[in-house]
């Protein structure tokens, strides 16, 4: 066994980004990742750019980065699941598959018989996993769910942001992308009792459940406080100094997590009166003195460069980072030593293109990159032909009446 989930088929009716992400982990571990798309249209990322990537002529492609970020080791088959035709290919796909994956709004697979209630009888082995963004049960069930609204909610945006400023989404879709990890582990426990026991199961993973677990200690200090972490930023609500200071070339982040390196920093500064106050001897003394302390902070790093800090803090075991750019990111040597910059051959533009790799590292099963993100319908004859063996006429049919796409 070279890859750790080799032989596990997962068919995939997710679009966007929690679902997609999900199984591009899995993918990435060695399971085989059907995605069903709408033919002549797709995941609605693909077209969520610009950037797209661009073939050798320098035109757009149907491929956005938003899009080729998700979805590599996969195989899209183009497949109108509200004809009755496209409803019996994926009936026909689930005999034939491991694990399901949806996200469509609750209930809305049950009219083509594609819920999960309808299939466990047929299918008592199967792992069924649906991804919406409030859950199959409560008064919000039925609501549409989106990351933005979820980081909302679910108190992510009030404690993101400046004191006395708007509330601030994360940078990034966090709620999706935590949503798409906690599905991928719920379905290997699921995978693990399946091997125990023979039986499948249903899993119910929403976007907001997922973003309030995340908050972890800012959720738990309003549970067992009773009160409201207060909002500071890019501050910590509980240790200090824990935030970016200016440099005088840019934006350094000082991690000073214990008593020691803050005595430390302190000794390198050449302020050792501030380790000795007793209002800053003690995290917690610093936490309550912070609107003193930080200016004082400021103050200092604001004197010298961002490659000083970077050097001398860390000869001192003082925790500290630039604050980079993507760009800077990806230059980064340790970035490039861990491969989390691969290249892949583009299906469509038949160029090496780069991708963010697999922050994943198994030593006796490695993660692989075996297929680039598809373009739409570039696997459905293959698919139907070796797993559901159909015929060149019945795919032709399907094909002229719309039922499935077979060509870019």
């Amino acid at each position: 066994m070279t890859k750790a989930l080799e032989n596990i088929r997962i068919l995939d009716l997710s679009r966007v980004l929690a679902g997609p992400f999900c199984t591009q982990m899995l993918g990435d571990l060695g399971a085989e990742i059907i995605k069903i798309e709408k033919p002549y249209a797709g995941d609605d990322t693909r077209y969520w750019g610009p950037p797209f990537q661009q073939d050798s002529n320098g035109n757009d492609t149907t491929e956005s980065a938003y899009y080729l970020s998700a979805n590599r080791n996969k195989k899209s088959v183009a497949v109108d699941i509200k004809t009755p035709e496209g409803q019996k290919i994926i009936h026909d796909l689930i005999a034939k598959s491991d694990i399901l994956i949806e996200n469509f709004k609750t209930g809305g697979l049950k009219k083509y018989g594609l819920d999960y209630e309808t299939l466990k009888s047929k299918h008592p082995e199967l792992i069924y996993c649906s991804i919406t963004g409030f859950g199959q049960t409560g008064p919000l069930a039925s609501e549409p769910g989106y990351d933005l609204l979820a980081q909302a909610l679910s108190g992510l945006m009030a404690c993101t942001g400046a004191a006395n400023q708007e509330p601030m989404k994360v940078g990034v879709a966090l709620s999706d992308v935590m949503t798409g990890m906690n599905a991928a582990i719920a379905i290997l426990a699921a995978l693990n009792h399946r091997n125990q026991s023979g039986k499948g199961q249903y899993i119910d993973v929403a976007l907001v459940d997922c973003t309030i677990a995340s908050l972890v200690n800012i959720a738990q200090y309003y549970l067992t406080s009773g009160n409201l972490a207060p909002r500071h930023g890019n501050a910590h609500s509980t240790i200090v100094p824990y935030q970016v200071f200016e440099a005088q070339d840019g934006f350094v982040i000082l991690a000073v997590g214990n008593d020691n390196q803050f005595s430390r920093f302190c000794n390198f500064v050449g302020r050792d009166d501030l380790a000795d106050n007793h209002k800053y001897a003690t995290n917690s003394e610093r936490v309550a003195h912070r609107t003193e302390l930080v200016p004082i902070i400021a103050e200092i790093i604001s004197t010298q460069t961002v490659s000083y800090w970077m050097n001398g803090l860390r000869d001192v075991n003082v925790p500290c980072s630039p604050v980079n750019t993507m760009e800077q990111t990806f230059a980064m040597e340790q970035t490039q030593h861990r491969d989390m910059q691969i290249q892949m051959d583009h299906p469509a533009s038949g160029q090496r293109i780069d991708l963010i790799g697999s922050p994943l590292k198994l030593s006796e099963t490695p993660v692989s990159y075996d297929r680039a993100p598809p373009y739409c319908g570039q696997d459905t004859r293959s698919v139907l032909e070796d797993i559901l063996e159909l015929d060149s006429n019945e795919l032709k049919m399907l094909d002229e009446n719309k039922v499935i796409q077979t060509k870019p």
